[in-house]
């Protein structure tokens, strides 16, 4: 048995023994789906708690390829039609924060609200 090895089974057997925990469990993240087709999309506002971390699954109904963006969150996803994805957001203030399609942006413009 290699030397890491033996520290880290000893380091885990150690954890147990004094209650700690040995990982640290996932955090649940709050879940919200945007649907994007051909120049629209579906819901145009999003509210979302402030001060937490949270998930947007990102679906492509259209027959075209369309892109998720936020400049001011710093995401962009691009799906394939039929294709869908998602992003994970880090904690925000509160406040508005706009998202769109970047392919379509004069029709596809939505918006996220950290309440």
């Amino acid at each position: 048995m290699n030397r890491l090895y033996r520290n880290a089974l000893l380091i885990s057997a150690l954890s147990v023994l004094m209650g700690l925990p040995v990982m640290a469990q996932a955090e649940d993240l709050s879940t919200f789906k945007v649907e994007l087709a051909d120049g629209h999309l579906t819901p145009a506002r999003l509210e979302v708690p402030a001060g937490k971390r949270f998930k947007i699954l990102i679906f492509n109904r259209g027959n075209s390829a369309v892109e998720f963006e936020s400049v001011q969150l710093r995401k962009e996803k691009v799906l394939a039609p039929g294709a869908d994805s998602f992003v994970v957001v880090a904690p925000l203030d509160a406040g508005e924060y706009r998202f769109f399609d970047d392919f379509h942006q004069s029709t596809a413009q939505g918006v996220i609200v950290a309440k």
